[in-house]
């Protein structure tokens, strides 16, 4: 495993809910993935925009559910998913409405694709779970880009609170493909 690292990817997603976007910094090749991630503090009063084709909200369950060309934006930031189920904690107000509402987990599946920036990542599904302050992006292939920057696994898990990622590679190998022209010199 080389010790060659650099900026790859910014987790753009974190931002939305969470107010925080931070840095993939990736080993060369591997089976896993495993590294720190760098936090950088966005703004958490930027307007959030939803737009979907249908919105169900049921209340006595805590969850909203989004379908049909789901695309959520927050500043640079932009998600986009066939659906998103957006679950609240119990007691923590109304759902959309109130535009209050704690919640406790979101997930999105068919065709997710993240964009922050030049940085972008493809999955099948997603899973970011505030409580626990964790994303996790799965699918036959996880792509993060930046550029001519890649990195391919099957899911990307990254722990929001400590600023660790892991891409794994489920059965195969991770694999990156770097750009030296992208190497930032001090």
């Amino acid at each position: 495993m080389s010790a060659y690292s650099f900026s790859a990817f910014r987790i753009a997603a974190a931002v939305l809910f969470l107010g925080v976007a931070p840095t993939l910094v990736a080993p060369a090749l591997a089976q896993e993935t495993k590294s720190k991630i760098k936090g950088l503090e966005l703004s958490n009063d930027a307007p959030i925009q939803i737009e979907s084709d249908k919105l169900e909200i049921k209340d006595p369950e805590s969850k909203a559910i989004f379908t049909g060309n789901v695309k959520v934006v927050q500043g640079t930031t932009t998600l986009q998913a066939g659906s998103m189920v957006v679950f609240y904690k119990k007691g923590g107000g109304g759902a959309i409405s109130s535009g209050n509402a704690d919640i406790d987990r979101i997930e999105v599946k068919d065709k997710v694709f993240l964009q922050s920036g030049t940085q972008q990542a493809t999955a099948d599904i997603g899973v970011f779970n505030m409580t626990a302050q964790t994303l996790v992006l799965k699918g036959k292939q996880v792509v993060l880009s930046e550029g001519k920057n890649v990195f391919t696994g099957c899911q990307l898990d990254v722990q929001m609170n400590t600023g660790e990622a892991q891409l794994q590679a489920c059965g195969g190998r991770v694999q990156i493909q770097l750009d030296p022209k992208s190497q930032k010199t001090n």
